[in-house]
């Protein structure tokens, strides 16, 4: 399983239901690595897509502990465990996409990560664990420095230990 994010310098991954740039090499990065595969992705982040719609071209696994909730054509799941079940004999990569409480419960069965980081200090609410910080992860590989709408940022690979 792997984990994409964007995040600022201090890990905020966004404020308000928002995220906190929207970069177009950011998103075409995301694409890439999502399109054809399987996202998992809480009911918040549901909802702030277009439409409140799954994304397109991907399996979408929305973990809620809402009983009634309609995934507007994604499917749902009540725990962690459902989620594992349903991606047991999955023979496409599968991505935690968000929010802060899927990443947080996904963390350790993770063993990638893709996070575009920032470099600059956004206003936000939500954060997920610092990479640089943790012992049981390592910087594989990070890309060159982009610029747009005045934010400078690169792209990072990290690996469980």
């Amino acid at each position: 399983m792997k984990m994409i994010a964007a995040v600022d310098k201090n890990w905020a991954i966004g404020n308000k239901g928002e995220l906190l740039a929207h970069l177009s090499r950011d998103m075409k990065f995301f694409r890439a690595k999502t399109t054809g595969n399987t996202v998992i992705l809480g009911r918040k982040t549901l909802a702030t897509f277009p439409g409140g719609k799954p994304l397109k071209d991907r399996r979408n696994i929305v973990l809620t502990h809402k009983a009634d909730f309609d995934g507007n054509g994604a499917e749902t799941a009540h725990s962690v465990e459902e989620v594992l079940e349903l991606v047991k004999n999955e023979n496409t990569d599968v991505y935690v996409i968000g929010g802060e409480s899927v990443y947080s419960q996904f963390m350790d069965y993770c063993d990638t990560a893709y996070i575009t980081v920032f470099d600059k200090t956004f206003e936000a609410d939500v954060h997920i664990e610092n990479l640089d910080m943790s012992d049981k992860w390592q910087l594989k590989e990070e890309s060159e420095a982009y610029e747009e709408k005045g934010i400078s940022y690169c792209f990072r690979t990290y690996v469980k230990k």
